[in-house]
């Protein structure tokens, strides 16, 4: 069985302590994302490898990544050509082949790096690839995948393509969809009702599809 690997991002909009350590329990493997080395230390959890050029992360945690011991560090020079959460998912990849994913403190913040994150984890097709915030948990679908949702009767799904030409299936949701097609960034998968178990398949292109918590 493959890894999972919590990928801590660096948005300042950081996930609650109780969301960080179940989700570090969940995870073999945690990588901390420059500030998100902060949000593991303000939850009391420690990485495995932090991957950043430190020019976010608090004096507290710099100083921690300059004298580590207890987790590797692979520091970058700030003048680079690629942000740290491409550099870590570099990392995941060279250090656990064909590991999944799951990504937190990656929402918020900076319009520009949000849709930076999104199209960084797109690109991710080693294996699944999820985003869990409190108040959302997100997985990126690429063609061929299928996520089943269960025991959410009630709640808000949304799905939005992120490649050309997608095309997608959806079965349990109030409004359902077999082999639709959804333009780029097109609203036509937006706020659906999970009505009983669900099936989401994209047959074709990239999307991503949001379940919220509440």
């Amino acid at each position: 069985m493959s890894d999972k690997v919590l990928v801590v991002c660096g948005s300042p909009v950081v996930a609650s302590a109780d969301l960080l350590r179940q989700l570090a329990g969940e995870c073999e493997r945690v990588v901390a994302v420059d500030r998100g080395l902060d949000a593991l230390l303000s939850a009391g959890l420690g990485c495995d490898v932090y991957v950043g050029d430190a020019d976010t992360v608090s004096d507290a945690g710099r100083a921690l990544v300059d004298s580590a011991e207890d987790f590797e560090v692979e520091r970058h020079d700030p003048y680079k050509d690629y942000t740290d959460l491409a550099l870590s998912l570099d990392s995941v990849r060279r250090r656990w082949p064909g590991a999944e994913v799951i990504a937190t403190c990656a929402s918020g913040g900076r319009p520009d790096m949000a849709l930076s994150v999104l199209g960084l984890l797109a690109g991710y097709e080693d294996a699944p690839v999820w985003v869990e915030e409190d108040k959302v948990v997100a997985r990126i679908l690429h063609a061929g995948e299928s996520w089943t949702i269960e025991g959410s009767e009630g709640k808000t799904f949304s799905i939005i393509a992120i490649a050309p030409n997608t095309v997608v299936s959806e079965h349990g949701l109030e409004w359902e969809l077999d082999h639709a097609f959804l333009g780029l960034l097109a609203d036509t998968g937006i706020s659906n009702v999970v009505r009983r178990t669900a099936t989401i398949t994209v047959h074709q292109g990239v999307a991503i599809g949001y379940l919220y918590r509440a």
